[in-house]
């Protein structure tokens, strides 16, 4: 399985920001125009891009949409989004708009059955985004904690029709601490599904624990990237140097 880098575009009223561990008051604004960075992406080789509505991820509705479809129209490359993708009509949207794949994040967890009528209805496009803090799952835009286990929760969609689950470390989001590798750990020896890590990157040589990283002979199946690019720790074109993209 070749490992896939995910240069992230954060989208909050039409702009690319970034978070600090999901907390919307603790917001920086990088571009004004979303659509200019995912072309500098592809420039730079990107072949997948992930973007997230964090303006509908809070609200469930989809605000950035038009943004989103000028990024599959502006880009060569796939599009992978999430954020606020609760029911099969908003799901639908996103497909229409172009993006090659859905993550399906709040919805997975209080309704975990919509995952599986996705999956039968667009085979190979659906994610599932379980973010945490520590083992435990938040949702809505990570403001509420639910009290479920991550754990417990990759098992359950530990299906093949799942094309891949997108893992976030809440607590190391943003951070350049470092990928949390025992969360991560938990997470690849429960699942068959590939998995997707995000939060913590800050370096180079986290990229490199991450292609190199084992467990039960399992890898993952890619990193998403945002703030270490942003911040210039790194460009994409280095980033996919190491990973081998």
């Amino acid at each position: 399985m070749s490992f896939e880098l995910y240069p992230a575009i954060d989208l909050r009223d039409g702009k690319c920001v970034r978070l600090f561990q999901g907390d919307f008051g603790a917001e920086t604004v990088y571009h004004d125009d979303p659509v200019r960075v995912a072309r500098e992406f592809e420039a730079d080789g990107a072949s997948w891009i992930h973007v997230v509505d964090l303006d509908a991820a809070r609200t469930g509705e989809g605000q950035n949409l038009r943004v989103i479809e000028a990024i599959c129209a502006a880009v060569s490359c796939r599009v992978q989004t999430g954020g606020g993708v609760r029911d099969v009509a908003a799901a639908g949207e996103r497909l229409l708009a172009g993006v090659a794949r859905v993550v399906v994040g709040t919805a997975a967890v209080e309704h975990p059955e919509l995952v599986e009528d996705l999956c039968a209805l667009h085979p190979g496009r659906v994610a599932v985004g379980l973010d945490a803090r520590g083992r435990e799952v938040a949702t809505r835009g990570w403001v509420r904690g639910t009290g479920a286990d991550l754990v417990d929760l990759v098992r359950r969609f530990d299906d093949p029709a799942v094309s891949a689950l997108i893992v976030t470390s809440i607590a190391h989001d943003a951070t350049f601490q470092g990928p949390d590798l025992e969360q991560l750990r938990s997470v690849l020896g429960a699942t068959s599904v590939p998995v997707v890590a995000s939060g913590g990157v800050g370096a180079l040589d986290d990229l490199r624990t991450l292609t190199s990283f084992r467990h039960d002979g399992k890898g993952f199946a890619g990193a998403i990237v945002g703030k270490a690019i942003y911040e210039r720790h790194f460009s994409v074109a280095e980033a996919l140097a190491v990973v081998g993209g």
